[in-house]
């Protein structure tokens, strides 16, 4: 029940600020597209675990067939190389917006918002589809896998056959996926420091504005995901077991839900936008 509730929670306020920034002309902006791309995402990912986590539920069964296991496993690492790379874009799109105001217009066109989206939704389904095609082929010895969703490092784990090109391609598309958006993020947050340190007011107050929800955001999905990571390649077993699987499903549920609450309560134009909203269908 508590799973259904989520799930339904999660569909319902994503679904509403896609909604909210699609029919409001003044939202149509390149940060607010970039945050529409940020909740699209944060529905397909919800949706690779919550349905298939429900039926695990509700038909008191643990198993899974092999297609679908790796079907969750590209959807699952998709969601989180799309979700830390759409953060990465969005606080470059704040570095611009802060540093360089009167050009912002010029260097973040809708054509290069549209062109971001598009390369990040592709670059990450070609980066995560390639371990799937590396695992397919694994000869296993076992097939439990300790945990509530697949995950192609337990798959890998059980493998009899060599895995050395799985390891080395693991290490090469983490660090891929880590280290370009974190470079991404710490220079564009310096740059905005600088100009806050130096520059106006009116300034630190935009900055302040904007960043603080898209800091929260990246925080709390960092959060998550390196505690995943931790977990996957150390040896956890010292945490208690109930601990370890909340902690593992956090990027994948708490994220898609704290996102649309969090930019719905701190960006204004939004949250005027869903009061009108609400508001108008009382009327009716």
């Amino acid at each position: 029940m508590i799973t259904m509730c989520l799930y339904v929670m999660i569909v319902g306020a994503n679904l509403l600020l896609i909604v909210v920034i699609c029919v409001n002309r003044s939202l149509h902006e390149p940060m607010y597209i970039f945050l529409c791309s940020l909740f699209v995402n944060e529905l397909y990912g919800s949706t690779g675990l919550f349905p298939f986590l429900l039926v695990q539920i509700l038909s008191d069964t643990h198993t899974v067939s092999a297609p679908f296991c790796y079907l969750q496993i590209f959807w699952l690492y998709s969601y989180a190389c799309i979700e830390f790379n759409n953060l990465a874009v969005m606080s470059y799109d704040r570095y611009l917006a802060i540093c360089y105001p009167l050009q912002y217009n010029k260097r973040m066109t809708f054509h290069k918002v549209a062109v971001l989206i598009i390369v990040i939704w592709l670059y990450c389904s070609v980066l995560c589809f390639i371990p799937i095609t590396l695992s397919v082929p694994l000869q296993l010895c076992g097939n439990i896998i300790n945990k509530v969703y697949c995950d192609n490092f337990f798959i890998v784990k059980l493998a009899c056959s060599d895995t050395t090109v799985n390891s080395i391609y693991g290490l090469i598309a983490t660090s891929l996926v880590v280290f370009g958006p974190v470079s991404l993020i710490v220079y564009t947050y310096l740059k905005i420091l600088q100009v806050c340190f130096s520059g106006s007011k009116q300034t630190r107050q935009k900055a302040v504005s904007t960043c603080t929800p898209h800091l929260a955001s990246l925080l709390n999905f960092s959060f998550g995901a390196l505690f995943e990571i931790i977990q996957s390649r150390f040896n956890m077993n010292s945490v208690h077991i109930i601990l370890r699987i909340l902690l593992s499903l956090y990027f994948l549920t708490f994220t898609p839900f704290f996102n649309p609450v969090m930019y719905g309560l701190k960006l204004s134009k939004i949250r005027i936008t869903c009061k009108s909203l609400i508001s108008v269908r009382r009327q009716h």
